[in-house]
Parts: structure tokens; C-alpha cells; sequence
């Protein structure tokens, strides 16, 4: 993923939502109880871990029991320590005490507990990037030093790997054409890190390695789900045992993930980020010094941050981002902002206009004044008749003809800009041909420093080959009246 293009915007839930989400995480949980429960009769090994004798206490408090509860409560503990809500106090006596980070969970903002969640989440995902302990047991050299060329283990490559992951993850949840909020099989997770984007059919090979690939990311994603990160369907045991008999069902069909019986799809396993997750993953990616926008990050910014930002936004993050924007305004400024920031003849002119219109449609008639007050304007006046108009107000002077070609330029251009060759404007290029006689004639005329590049689109696009000679003719013609 480039550190320089920018992700689609996502929309996050409240800071005091997100805190609550964070509290709620049963493993921060667990480790917010046993930081609370710790006394001075506590004891801790020379590595910060409960003694042996303490667990069953411990798991007491946690109402916790079973074969699991021990190493349950082992990890909430370590959990409590590396976040700071314990504190060792004495290492060769091995006590203990309530951490400042408690009191700042406890007590403390949501963007505190916020901060303390992140931290959780690093170590969390550390631990996620550690071979299983039989692994490590393996690899152990006579002195209990962990020999790491015997485990095929690169660490600084396990946990890129973990976080390309979640950054696909992320992308697929934010994308416009993406699954948004619905689980994603883990076959098509790990194929996704694995198959290379100009593969057709995937060799043995590589459906071997994405195999691997997906039941390493079951291990992790069952480790990251407590901290509140991930939802996750675990890979069908079934799977799990004929891949350990060498049966062909413990590797994912190659049409696995794109499967329509979405039973035999989720038996491969299914993860999502959770809105703790989006959160989480977004700050992750935001230290590695990607551009991941947030709705809402431009809401106390000027109009022309609002209208070159949302540019290349999704229509509906566009619109909840404008939203949020003219909720902190009064109308008829926000009007009148948004409409000199709408102004010029650069190349993001068209684009900015589009977006000016369609933030003024989410202004009441109180934005009048403003509409009619560049109706003289050369950039403006035509969308401010159609302001007018669409609201069914009174004395709308009808635009000159050399506005109605103006305008018409100036919105394929913005359409042209917002969405590329897409069906919309084909039909766009289309009408325009077919409902205005001598279309090209005039519109080569056309003072707008986009007409020509307009006209050869209209030529590339139009399915009649009469039609879009014209438009390819015209374009020439504007390139040479305009010293293109």
C-alpha cells in the first residue's frame, strides 16, 4: 500500500462510544479487574507473572473455571502489566500495586481510555506475531535461549504481515465497492496478501501458501478478537482435522471465497473489524504515515478544505462530511463560504463546484441571498439558477445561452473528474448529443478551460461513430482556438 494515496474516508463512532467499546473488550476487562483486585498480598515471578499459587484466586475473581481459566487469567494479568494498570513495586519481593493507567481507565476522558486501549491493542498484536508456544518450545537451544533460524520466524516480517492484513481488512470495510460492514472470508483475506494481482489461475502453490496463510490468520484473529478488535468465525474444526489427515478439505477451493453457498464459504472462517477495530486500525495506519481520513475531520475547517477534501470522497462520505460541516454554521454564511471557495479556473474547479452544488442542496431556502447574489457571476450564475429553480422560486432571469454551454462543460468536467468514464456521464454525453442540434458547433466555443478535454471525452465515449467524430473535431478546434 502506498504511504502517499489516500484511503476512502471512514466513519467512526463517537469517542465516548469507542471508550465504551474499549471497556466492554474482555480482555481489558479482565485485566481493569485484576488490576482492582490486586492487594499486597499479591505476588509476581521475576517476570511480572502471577505465582501459581495465586491463579486459582484470580480466576475466582474473574468467574472463571475449567481447564482454560488458568491460562485466561495468565494473559489478563500480563495484559494489566504491560499497560500499566499494575505496577511491580518490589521485583525481588515480588509485590505489587494499582497503576496510575487504572485510574486514568476509571476515571479518566474517553480519548484516556482510548489512549490505554491502543496500547492494549500493540501488545495484543505483538503477541499475535509470536509462533505458537509448541513452536518455541522446539526451538529452544539447551540453555532455554529461543534459536530463531530453527522456527523459520522473521519477526519484523510476521508482524508486516499481520499488518497488511488488517490494512486489507480496513480497505474492505471502508471501500466504496468493498463488503462495508459484512465479515470477510479469511481465504480471501490471506489470498489477498499471497496471490499477486496479475495471477489468473492460482498455481498448487500458491493455493498452498494462502492455505497457510489463512489458518495462521484463524490463530491470530481468535487472539485479537477479546481485545475487541475483530469479530470472528473460527475455522470449522472439521476443516482443522482433515487438513491434519491430509484430506483435500483442509484446503480452501479456489472458489471458495467467491462461493454463492456462503455456509461452505464461512466454514474457511470469516472475520470483521469491529467499530473499536475501524478505530484501531485507523490510528495503525495513520503512525505508519498513511493518509486515512475520517469523517468529520473537516468539520471545523474552511469551505475550500471542505471541497477539494471531499473530492475524491465516496458520494455518501461526501455527504455525511458536509453534513457535519454545515451543522456547525449558519446557513446563509455557509452558503456564501461555500460559494467563493467554489470559484477558479484550476484544474479542481469543475470538481469543486460539483460539491458546492450538492452541499447547497442540504441548504435551506434561508441560503437565497447568497445564490442571488452571483447570479451575475460567469463561474456561478449557472448553478445558482439551478438553485433557484429546483426550490421554485420567483424571478430566476433565464441564462444566456453562453452560460447554459458553460455550465454544461463545467459539470462533465466535474463528472469526468469524480468518477472517470463511468455509465453515468456515458448517458450524460449521450443526451447532450441527442437534445441540443448542432451540440458541437457551439460548444467548441466555449470559454472554459476544460472544453477541450470535455469534447474529447464526449469523442471517446459516444457510441456513434458520426457523433463522436464531431466531438473529436471539436476538440481539435478548441485545443487551436485556446492555444492548446
Amino acid at each position: 500500500m502506498s504511504d502517499t494515496s489516500p484511503l476512502p474516508p471512514v466513519r467512526l463512532a463517537s469517542e465516548p462510544e469507542l471508550a465504551r467499546d474499549a471497556l466492554a473488550a474482555p480482555l481489558l476487562s479482565r485485566a481493569a479487574r485484576l488490576a482492582r483486585w490486586a492487594s499486597p498480598a499479591t505476588r509476581v515471578d521475576a517476570g511480572g507473572a502471577l505465582l501459581p499459587e495465586q491463579l486459582p484466586a484470580a480466576a475466582g475473581e474473574l468467574g472463571l473455571s475449567g481447564d482454560e481459566a488458568a491460562a485466561s487469567v495468565s494473559e489478563a494479568w500480563r495484559m494489566a502489566v504491560d499497560t500499566g494498570l499494575v505496577e511491580i513495586t518490589d521485583e525481588e519481593q515480588g509485590t505489587v500495586a494499582a497503576g496510575a493507567e487504572l485510574r486514568r481507565l476509571t476515571g479518566g476522558s474517553p480519548h484516556d481510555v482510548l489512549t490505554l486501549w491502543l496500547t492494549a491493542l500493540d501488545a495484543v498484536l505483538a503477541d499475535a506475531s509470536v509462533p505458537d508456544l509448541d513452536g518455541l518450545i522446539d526451538a529452544m537451544d539447551e540453555g532455554g535461549a529461543v534459536d530463531l533460524s530453527a522456527l523459520d520466524w522473521d519477526p519484523q516480517a510476521e508482524a508486516e504481515f499481520l499488518d497488511g492484513v488488517l490494512a486489507n481488512l480496513y480497505l474492505l470495510t471502508v471501500g466504496e465497492s468493498g463488503p462495508g460492514a459484512g465479515p470477510v472470508p479469511l481465504p480471501a483475506l490471506a489470498a489477498s496478501m499471497i496471490v499477486p494481482s496479475d495471477m489468473g489461475e492460482p498455481t498448487d502453490d500458491i493455493l498452498e501458501q494462502v492455505s497457510d496463510a489463512m489458518m495462521r490468520l484463524d490463530d491470530q484473529f481468535r487472539l485479537l478478537e477479546p481485545i475487541g478488535l475483530v469479530v470472528h468465525r473460527p475455522v470449522d474444526e472439521a476443516l482443522l482435522e482433515d487438513a491434519e489427515s491430509g484430506t483435500d478439505g483442509g484446503r480452501p477451493a479456489a472458489s471458495a471465497p467467491g462461493s454463492d453457498d456462503e455456509l461452505d464459504v464461512a466454514r474457511y472462517g470469516m472475520v470483521r473489524l469491529t467499530p473499536l477495530g475501524l478505530y484501531g486500525v485507523r490510528a495503525r495506519l495513520l503512525e505508519a504515515g498513511h493518509d486515512a481520513p475520517a469523517v468529520g475531520d473537516l468539520a471545523d475547517k474552511g469551505a475550500d478544505a471542505l471541497l477539494d477534501g471531499t473530492a475524491a470522497f465516496p458520494p455518501p462520505a461526501a455527504h455525511a462530511e458536509t453534513e457535519q460541516w454545515l451543522a456547525r454554521r449558519e446557513p446563509l454564511a455557509a452558503a456564501r463560504e461555500l460559494l467563493a471557495a467554489a470559484r477558479g479556473a484550476d484544474a479542481g474547479g469543475p470538481l469543486r463546484r460539483l460539491r458546492c452544488q450538492q452541499a447547497l442542496s442540504l441548504v435551506g431556502a434561508v441560503a437565497e441571498p447568497a445564490l442571488r447574489e452571483v447570479l451575475d457571476d460567469a463561474e456561478l450564475g449557472g448553478l445558482a439558477r439551478v438553485w433557484l429553480t429546483e426550490r421554485g422560486l420567483p424571478d430566476v432571469p433565464p441564462p444566456s445561452q453562453d452560460m447554459v454551454f458553460w455550465l454544461t462543460i463545467d459539470t462533465v468536467a466535474a463528472q469526468l473528474a469524480a468518477e472517470g468514464d463511468s455509465e453515468e456521464l456515458l448517458a450524460l454525453v449521450q443526451g447532450l448529443a441527442e437534445q441540443h442540434s448542432g451540440f458541437f458547433a457551439a460548444a467548441w466555443r466555449v470559454d472554459h478551460p476544460h472544453t477541450a478535454d470535455v469534447l474529447e471525452a464526449m469523442g471517446r465515449l459516444h457510441p456513434d461513430k458520426k457523433t463522436a467524430k464531431e466531438a473529436r473535431k471539436a476538440a481539435f478546434k478548441a485545443r487551436s482556438a485556446h492555444g492548446g
